[in-house]
């Protein structure tokens, strides 16, 4: 049992909460029982388990372990103080993983018929990234294009609001030229969110293959996307804002989508 604060395996694990050390060992730390066994369920590598028996909630927990050391993760009991280093926000569950971060492209994705995507362009907090792609996989979305991206999708918080679902392997990261040309490439219909545009969301045919775009909180979309075959579309505003959270304004267009695919 791993005892000290002060232990090399910790003082390790505790430095992946740092983007640079994220990227250099291409390895990211993923917080929480649920989150490491969908990480592990999506099939991401996983390198490490540390775990703290005094923090278990459920028998859950222990089974997740386990499942862990079964996929080849080195299985590391740590002492309560100790753990108490890992710490990441106020929810503790007594599992800590190390997961290998998956580089995947856009010619990986394999779309099917009449396919419905989500691209997403310099989303600046990791909260809304993974809130926007959890989402995303509720509503059945089938590939989601992380486009020239603020943050690194594996930030803890990204993985921990996403629940995990930065590691399916139809999340991918491109720059906003490589995702137009595989739009077109692909035949998708593409409708970007714009505050000033005048067609409405609940007018367009969300059955046909498409993708939905959405901007950063602060600066919105780039010049990019307003190309001639991109069509703005709208969320109605009545108050004083002038947008929603953009995790929000995804949520409502993303089952407007599932709502009209639904119909038969």
């Amino acid at each position: 049992m791993i005892t000290s604060r002060q232990n090399p395996r910790i003082k390790a694990v505790s430095a992946l909460k740092n983007r640079s050390n994220r990227e250099q060992q291409a390895r990211t730390v993923v917080y929480g029982v649920r989150e490491s066994q969908r990480a592990l369920a999506a099939g991401a590598n996983v390198v490490e388990c540390l775990w703290c028996r005094d923090y278990f909630r459920t028998a859950e927990a222990e089974t997740v372990v386990e499942s862990l050391a079964a996929a080849g993760a080195e299985s590391l009991e740590v002492a309560r103080e100790a753990f108490d280093k890992l710490a990441y926000g106020d929810r503790q569950d007594g599992v800590v993983s190390v997961f290998e971060t998956p580089r995947r492209t856009l010619a990986e994705l394999q779309l099917p018929a009449q396919p419905l995507v989500a691209v997403l362009e310099g989303v600046e907090k990791p909260g809304n990234l993974g809130a926007v792609l959890r989402s995303a996989d509720g509503a059945g979305l089938d590939a989601v294009v992380v486009v020239d991206p603020v943050i690194d999708l594996f930030n803890p918080n990204a993985i921990r609001a996403s629940v995990a679902a930065v590691f399916q392997s139809s999340v991918v990261v491109a720059t906003a030229s490589e995702a137009l040309a595989w739009l077109r490439a692909n035949e998708l219909a593409i409708w970007a969110t714009r505050p000033d545009a005048s067609q409405m969301y609940w007018d367009l045919d969300f059955k046909q293959s498409g993708a939905i775009v959405l901007g950063g909180e602060a600066e919105g979309l780039t010049e990019a996307w307003q190309a001639s075959d991109v069509t703005p579309i709208a969320l109605p505003m009545h108050g004083v804002a002038d947008s929603l959270n953009v995790s929000v304004a995804a949520a409502v267009l993303f089952y407007e989508a599932r709502r009209q695919r639904s119909i038969t």
